[in-house]
């Protein structure tokens, strides 16, 4: 539909063109022995047309596993820089070079040594959401999903009152700093944002809530509305049974669970989703028996919707887009998310990214 928040305005490709596209596509991918990656947040053609679709994190992950020599990525270039980082002796590719991310541009590494200088000693966590150059300068690495297991881990490990530097999302360090036990004063937050997830802001729960007083309200934690969420959770504005906190990989696993379940003889459940509207076609795919509703409609990743079959074709038709991390940063960087990594396997936590 051309009015479907998912596509954010992106005209839909004639039935005719689209298998088309899909044909040569996935031909060229075999013929490059390439595989393709493809976020949550894109077009669902191109999610459609990928080998895998996830969070950046775990398609970095799972291209590491895979004997494809091509890595193409379909989403924004700190993921491709990921992807670099962790498989360093395979080509990547992004169909789009200048497709960015507003989250990521909001710390630089040189405001990163800055703070860090400011607070000699401090422990730096960054969100995975950042340049493979920020990483290179962090202590540990976090996904949505198990930021608050790897801070945890950390006061486990160094004591409560170990100062820690979190970024660059505000709303996910603010989320964290509520779920963990840690000295004030100790635990500082950088003042950056996802331009798209800020914009869920408070005002939308009232809206969508009233709209659909019944329904599961799903709330990315980088979303503006996260904190205030967790206000209303506390004083029991809202029911917290309906509430829930999750990363994408958290959204999808969800709706695979409410797939399981049988249709209520009331009808057909409905679930409102605070995060970016590309999510909302996974979801869709995996509980079509569901109404997944945008707690925004016009929450759309504009860097996101710059990836399309055209421009994906053309990246693997010409070995255009190559994304490559100096070695120096790129074994810098895979550090951090190593750290991670091991810690959500001693505590079992889960790997899902944004």
């Amino acid at each position: 539909m051309a009015d479907d928040p998912v596509r954010a305005g992106v005209p839909a490709i004639p039935a005719d063109e689209l298998q088309a596209l899909r044909e040569e596509i996935r031909a060229l991918a075999a013929e490059k022995n390439a595989v393709i990656l493809a976020h949550n947040y894109q077009l669902p053609e191109v999610q459609d047309v990928a080998d895998v679709v996830g969070d950046s994190l775990g398609l970095s992950i799972e291209a590491a596993k895979t004997d494809a020599q091509t890595i193409v990525f379909c989403g924004v270039h700190f993921m491709a820089e990921s992807a670099s980082v962790l498989s360093p002796e395979k080509t990547v590719l992004i169909p789009d070079v200048d497709a960015g991310c507003s989250l990521a541009d909001s710390i630089t590494p040189q405001q990163l040594k800055a703070w860090q200088e400011q607070h000699p000693g401090a422990i730096t966590v960054m969100y995975v959401n950042t340049t493979a150059e920020v990483k290179a300068l962090t202590d540990y690495c976090v996904t949505s999903s198990n930021a608050v297991p790897v801070v945890e881990r950390i006061y486990r490990d160094h004591g409560p009152d170990t100062e820690i530097l979190f970024g660059p999302d505000m709303f996910l360090g603010s989320f964290v700093a509520k779920q963990v036990d840690h000295q004030p004063g100790k635990f500082h937050v950088w003042d950056g944002e996802c331009h798209v997830h800020a914009g869920i802001r408070p005002a939308d729960i009232d809206r969508v809530r009233g709209e659909h007083p019944d329904a599961d309200f799903l709330i990315h934690p980088e979303c503006g509305c996260s904190t205030q969420a967790m206000e209303y959770v506390a004083s029991g504005d809202i029911d917290s049974s309906g509430v829930h906190m999750l990363s994408t990989g958290g959204m999808l696993d969800f709706a695979v669970a409410e797939a399981a379940k049988p249709v209520p003889a009331s009808g057909r459940r409905t679930a409102i989703v605070a995060t970016e509207t590309g999510m909302l076609h996974p979801l869709r795919m995996a509980a079509p028996d569901v109404d997944f509703v945008p707690a925004n409609v016009d929450a759309a990743c504009g860097y996101m919707k710059m990836i399309t079959l055209h421009k994906l074709r053309d990246c693997l038709r010409d070995g255009t887009g190559v994304v490559k991390v100096p070695d120096e940063i790129a074994k810098r960087a895979q550090l951090p998310i190593e750290r991670m990594i091991q810690v959500g396997r001693d505590a079992n936590a889960p790997l899902g990214g944004e």
